[in-house]
């Protein structure tokens, strides 16, 4: 099976490990590990490649995971219930409540040195669909084995709205890992509180005081003094369907309601409910890291970020070189109301070394939608 990989040089992809960058993601294209018909310049991310839909969905009972030694396509004719087109214009909509199974465009040929990750993109954990990366004889979601060689799934379950989605429509990323020989069996790739605190010395990680418990500590925004009259937006229950392909051209009032500061600066989460909230802090992650959102404790089960926060390299960088964006939580409560307060730990952030900085970041290409932002919705909202 090796020997199918195409041989790398040493200087292709330097002495360095870790994240690997928008450069090297060129390059994996270019030598056939990722291969995909016709890859669009707008899928390159600074440190990750966007995946786009394929012609045809699967709509399926249940959720699944094919398991060793198993192919999701051995598994797809037990479970489907209808095969929806994506092709043409209209595309096709995907119901709330639903599951579907769809194939992506792009193919993967990693070496035995390369593994890879996947997150929801910002837009699609915002309108609140479920979005995890299926491979070939996986046990997880969201984890491509290093030496993968095959096709990729996105397992799509919208939550709030129903969607119109088209062959080609991007719902997810992924980012690739180079490893060196002492980390090919690990999982934990985090950087320390004491390396984070050194970087923040050099460059101001967040605005205020650095809180940190194995990665940056979030705290929800939820006062008039933080983030304005309006703190948040609840999802409608019946709204009209999103075309995914259409920007800036849905009036908020129409699928969401807003969720304003009380005196008291608390919030009740409703059961079921999905809300966007912002964080207390503004964020700056610097050319070298990239981040992920994580629940602050596994054992807080009350309620749940929707964790599409990946955060590119620049993200969040201002004109003074301070932190300039809040990072956007995606939550929903689970069984029973809960309260939360103002300022009240929410997630943390997860900071992982790039190997080597992007040469163009979050906020220098066309497609930095969320650079500088506050409290936000989707890019498909008109903001007021």
């Amino acid at each position: 099976m090796h020997s199918l990989f195409p041989k790398l040089d040493q200087d292709d992809f330097g002495t360095q490990f870790g994240l690997l960058s928008r450069q090297k993601i060129e390059l994996m294209v270019r030598r056939g590990m990722i291969a995909s018909p016709e890859i669009e310049e707008a899928q390159f991310q600074p440190a990750s490649l966007d995946l786009r839909l394929g012609a045809r969905a699967y709509r399926v009972r249940a959720s699944f995971l094919p398991g060793k030694e198993r192919k999701v396509s051995d598994q797809l004719p037990a479970l489907e219930t209808d095969a929806i087109s994506l092709d043409g214009h209209k595309g096709a909509v995907l119901e709330r409540g639903c599951v579907y199974v769809i194939p992506l465009l792009e193919h993967l040929k990693l070496p035995d040195s390369i593994s890879a990750v996947a997150n929801p993109k910002s837009s699609t954990g915002r309108l609140d669909i479920f979005t995890r990366l299926i491979t070939d004889n996986a046990e997880v979601f969201d984890r491509v084995a290093r030496a993968y060689e095959g096709p990729l799934y996105a397992e799509v379950s919208p939550r709030s709205f129903s969607v119109r989605v088209r062959k080609g429509a991007k719902l997810n990323q992924i980012r690739f890992r180079r490893l060196n020989s002492q980390q090919l069996e690990r999982t934990d790739f985090g950087i320390e509180d004491k390396d984070l605190r050194d970087h923040h010395q050099k460059m101001p990680l967040v605005d205020g005081d650095l809180n940190l418990r194995n990665g940056l500590v979030l705290r929800v925004a939820l006062s008039a003094q933080s983030v304005g009259e309006v703190i948040g937006y609840r999802a409608q229950k019946h709204a009209d369907i999103i075309d995914i392909d259409r920007v800036g051209e849905y009036r908020i009032d129409d699928y969401w309601d807003l969720v304003r500061a009380r005196e008291d600066n608390k919030l009740i989460l409703d059961p079921g409910e999905f809300y966007i909230l912002a964080s207390h802090e503004r964020l700056h992650i610097p050319p070298d890291l990239a981040a992920e959102m994580v629940p602050i404790d596994p054992a807080m089960g009350e309620f749940r970020v929707h964790y599409a926060g990946f955060f590119d390299p620049g993200f969040g960088a201002a004109l003074d070189k301070r932190p300039g964006a809040r990072a956007v939580l995606e939550v929903r409560s689970h069984e029973v109301p809960f309260i939360l307060e103002d300022g009240q730990v929410i997630g943390r952030l997860v900071y992982e070394k790039m190997a080597e900085p992007p040469q163009v970041l979050y906020g220098e290409s066309d497609v930095s939608n969320y650079q500088g932002q506050g409290l936000k919705l989707s890019k498909h909202f008109k903001m007021i």
